[in-house]
């Protein structure tokens, strides 16, 4: 109880396959692809580990020439 056999799956697909098309299923699955991937980045912390880069890049890059001359002007 409570485990989805091969009949079960099988079921299920045909179900879907009925209620949106056969047009419909690549479309269904590229975004339920995408959602997926975009899950495990973000579970994984690998977004907020690039979005801290990206700051430290910024925070770097806004400072580099003017910090530069003021630190000669000293």
């Amino acid at each position: 109880m409570g485990r989805l056999g091969a009949p079960e799956l099988i079921i299920i697909l045909l179900i879907i396959l009925v209620i949106f098309g056969a047009a419909k299923l690549p479309q269904i699955g590229g975004a339920l692809g995408k959602s997926i991937r975009e899950f495990k980045k973000e579970a994984s912390g690998e977004a907020d580990k690039k979005a801290a880069d990206t700051a430290i890049e910024a925070s770097k890059n806004s400072h580099g020439p003017a910090a530069a001359e003021a630190k000669k002007g000293f």
